[in-house]
């Protein structure tokens, strides 16, 4: 006769322990804003603006200081990552989203600026880089202007899992003078926000012994490096891009836009460069990627934004218009317009890259996110953080619905965020406010 199934001892044990970890886990949630520019990294969300009968009405929830950086704050489910720097440390902080109150905040030294840093330090300071975090293990990484790349288990409270220096592993230099006029020479040090693909961390390093690296986002081994050997540009973020059916990855460096494969091995190599180099070092907008197209821009001496079509042969400019850029804010490409915010608010055919319209008062620092009731929320200079109709509803020209100025004092170069019904704005002093909204 048989008895029941009786699992064993260490069955028992390795059962309990999944199930203490997934409920360590924050459940993610579909409206989560865990990584640079949102879940897909394009800007664009599936919650509505909290545009509700004619108005806009945002209450305030909190108000709180987390040191210097122009880093963006990321939202998992409950909870709130964002990062400082203070008292010679840089601090990273997990506070809960509703309120901002501590829920557990870790620290490591670190100076105000990378190691080589040169020109414009009263520009910026502290973290620049977004942290990126990994739903499938609860790990968060981030990485430091001082070139500190860390992996911290949230379910841990932020137990530190691993580290390194890029500076001190990979000798990256000084960046290069790049600009057509010279004693534009410029190095912000480490500004490029961390990708997770599937388990790998993709970093772009930017030395002479990779563009990127790809390293095992669980040990932080080193699994493979770049063909390209460019320095580092100063984006906010990596783009997946998958190009005939092959995963890649995209980034403004430096000198080019690059496309790296991802596939199994093929990681690292190159399939296309396109030349574009700004004076003072300034590709600063994140590639925006729209199947296997990409658009990119910049300001100063290269006043343009460009349409390419990338093949695994290499890139293909469709088109480009001079004098329409953005000299900071990723641009979002949505259902046939692209959109920014820069000085003023663009939209721009995807097809022709002939303008649509262009309004609004938005200063050189800011940024924006699409709603899914087809809405521009904007973050712009002075602290103005206003609501505007996208090309659905305003084919012809800009409107602007409702404005808030001077929400915060200091430059907003951190790009705005929205999940679960909460908008969050910060300025480079590292000052979050939190709205809610209807």
């Amino acid at each position: 006769m048989f008895g029941p199934l009786m699992p064993n001892q260490p069955c028992l044990a390795r059962l309990a322990l999944a199930c203490f970890f997934a409920l360590a886990i924050p459940s993610a949630r579909a409206d989560d804003w865990p990584t640079w520019r949102g879940l897909e990294r394009n800007g664009i969300i599936t919650e509505d603006s909290g545009w509700r009968s004619g108005a806009w009405k945002l209450k305030q929830a909190w108000r709180r200081n987390f040191g210097e950086g122009s880093t963006s704050p990321i939202v998992v489910a409950d909870r709130l990552y964002t990062m400082g720097w203070k008292n010679q440390r840089d601090h990273l902080y997990c506070v809960d989203a509703a309120t901002g109150k501590d829920i557990w905040t870790v620290s490591y030294a670190s100076p105000r600026f990378g190691r080589v840093s040169l020109g414009d330090q009263g520009q910026y300071s502290g973290v620049t880089a977004t942290p990126e975090f990994d739903r499938a293990t609860g790990l968060l990484y981030t990485l430091g202007i001082d070139g500190d790349l860390n992996c911290w288990d949230s379910r841990a409270k932020g137990r530190k899992v691993w580290k390194l220096n890029l500076y001190a592993k990979y000798a990256a230099k000084q960046r290069p003078e790049v600009g057509e006029r010279g004693g534009t020479r410029r190095d912000y040090g480490y500004t490029t926000a961390p990708l997770v693909q599937g388990d790998t961390l993709i970093v772009e390093v930017g030395s002479p012994q990779g563009a990127l690296v790809g390293f095992d986002k669980r040990t932080g081994r080193e699994l493979w490096k770049s063909q390209s050997r460019e320095e580092a540009g100063h984006t906010g973020g990596l783009v997946p891009i998958t190009v005939e059916g092959v995963p890649c990855v995209a980034v403004l460096t430096l000198r080019n836009l690059l496309v790296t494969r991802l596939d199994a091995g093929s990681e690292g190599a190159t399939i296309a460069q396109y030349k574009w180099t700004t004076d003072f070092a300034n590709n600063i907008p994140t590639p925006a990627v729209h199947n296997n197209f990409v658009v990119i821009t910049s300001a100063y001496n290269h006043v343009a934004l460009c349409k390419l079509r990338i093949t695994l042969k290499g890139a293909v400019k469709v088109w480009e218009t001079p004098k329409l850029a953005s000299g900071v804010c990723s641009p979002i490409i949505h259902d046939g317009h692209i959109y920014w915010a820069w000085r003023r608010v663009y939209c721009v055919d995807f097809e022709t890259g002939k303008l649509k319209w262009a309004g609004g008062n938005i200063g050189s620092a800011g940024s924006c996110l699409l709603t899914r009731d087809q809405r521009l929320v904007v973050w712009g200079n002075r602290g103005d953080l206003l609501l505007a109709e996208t090309a659905a509803r305003s084919p012809s020209q800009f409107t602007e619905l409702a404005r808030r100025g001077n929400v915060l004092p200091a430059t907003p170069w951190p790009h705005v965020v929205l999940a679960h019904a909460r908008l969050y704005c910060r300025d480079r002093d590292g000052t979050i406010v939190c709205f809610q909204l209807p």
